[in-house]
């Protein structure tokens, strides 16, 4: 479904001129910009608000948000950066904005993630996550 809603903004954006289809490499600004993707139920037609993602004036993405179609949240997510530019924390909700838990990355001299570890909202670590970057050659 958010393919689906992420497809009809790229159509909408570029229907009203806001984005080019044919430049392919071109990528929206996303520099204060505040995505709402919405959904309709096929039985009735009544439309509701399924995603919202907040970007700030950098263009980094400042929280993220899931709701019912009733119109309750049903998580929140809020990034916290680092000082290379990465998301260093992330700080996860539940619908009633409750901290649910805390995610904390490293990265690597590439500048990729390394690791992730998951904090409850205690602040007790519950996982670590490791990334590994493989290249296959093509042949």
């Amino acid at each position: 479904m958010k393919t689906i809603a992420k497809i009809l903004l790229t159509l909408s954006l570029a229907l009203c001129g806001g984005l080019s289809l044919g430049a392919q490499n071109q990528k929206i600004d996303k520099k204060n910009l505040v995505i709402k993707e919405w959904n309709t139920d096929a039985k009735s037609n009544a439309k509701f608000l399924d995603h919202v993602t907040t970007y700030n004036a950098d263009g980094q993405k400042l929280e993220e948000s899931e709701y019912y179609s009733d119109g309750s949240i049903k998580w929140r997510e809020r990034y916290e950066y680092g000082p290379n530019g990465k998301i260093a924390k992330t700080l996860v909700y539940d619908g009633r904005n409750k901290l649910v838990n805390i995610k904390k990355y490293e990265y690597n001299e590439f500048n990729r993630r390394k690791t992730a570890y998951t904090y409850d909202a205690k602040g007790r670590l519950k996982t670590i996550k490791v990334f590994e970057y493989l290249t296959q050659n093509a042949e």
